[in-house]
């Protein structure tokens, strides 16, 4: 075992951001700039192939988890059933954000073969909405996802008025954890494949607030000292994208930090 990972115990769950049908890769929440993924650590893939993307994740960094990101979803434009499907296919558990809002569309999800499902605050109406579908497929199958830019919360233009209260951000994820959600994710947008790390403060305050909560954290992992850190705060998982594309997270990190 490499020098230094003995106590990690953090999953890594590999991200694939999907866009027009294309394995994209992404860039600061700017999903205009976003363009198709062509290498995964060091060794080139199909640009954009989504299906090659996730075997690369899972065959040549030994990941165990998948997180598959609709963005066509989640922007209104129609889901992307037809590439998600064969990614929940392959034997491992799937993390799935399609812009879940109602319990129709949580169950779609399911129905994809989705493990959990990520209900986001940037697509969420109400708290309320989110108790019902807590209620209506079982709280331990989604995931509460932090949506953040810059550290300020995303919210919908539809929301209710409660979602645009004032006060600390992890009040969000205290009324989300209320609802009966079984885990919760801190996502800074205007972090993601900026290799800047991660709002340590931020996922720390979670994490200390909700104790009983599964935890996971994305958006500008750097690499393996990140990964450390919050194993020390107390973070269940970490999201991570650019660092697997990039190589900064190899698969003997992974492998010790699982």
């Amino acid at each position: 075992m490499p020098v230094g990972l003995e106590q990690i115990a953090v999953r890594v769950i590999g991200v694939l951001d999907l866009l027009g049908g294309c394995a994209v890769r992404a860039r600061a929440g700017r999903r205009e700039l976003y363009a198709p993924v062509e290498t995964v650590a060091g060794t080139s893939i199909e640009p954009g192939n989504a299906l090659a993307l996730a075997r690369a994740y899972l065959d040549r960094l030994e990941l165990t988890e998948l997180y598959v990101a609709d963005l066509d979803a989640i922007l209104g434009r129609g889901p992307q059933d037809s590439v998600v499907r064969p990614l929940a296919e392959l034997g491992v558990p799937l993390w799935l954000d399609a812009g879940g809002s109602s319990v129709d569309s949580v169950r779609r999800g399911i129905d994809l073969g989705a493990a959990s499902v990520v209900v986001g605050l940037e697509t969420l109406p109400s708290f309320d909405a989110l108790r019902n579908i807590c209620d209506a497929v079982g709280g331990e199958r989604i995931a509460f996802s932090l949506d953040l830019r810059n550290g300020k919360p995303i919210v919908a233009s539809s929301a209710s008025d409660v979602l645009r209260d004032g006060g600390p951000v992890v009040r969000f994820a205290v009324k989300a954890a209320r609802t009966g959600v079984a885990s919760v994710i801190v996502l800074d947008l205007a972090r993601v494949g900026m290799g800047r790390g991660l709002d340590f403060h931020l996922i720390s305050t979670v994490r200390a607030t909700l104790p009983g909560l599964t935890l996971v954290a994305g958006g500008g992992i750097r690499g393996l000292a990140d990964v450390k850190r919050l194993a020390t705060i107390g973070c269940d998982g970490v999201l991570a994208a650019t660092a697997l594309q990039d190589g900064r997270l190899r698969a003997a990190e992974i492998a010790s930090a699982r």
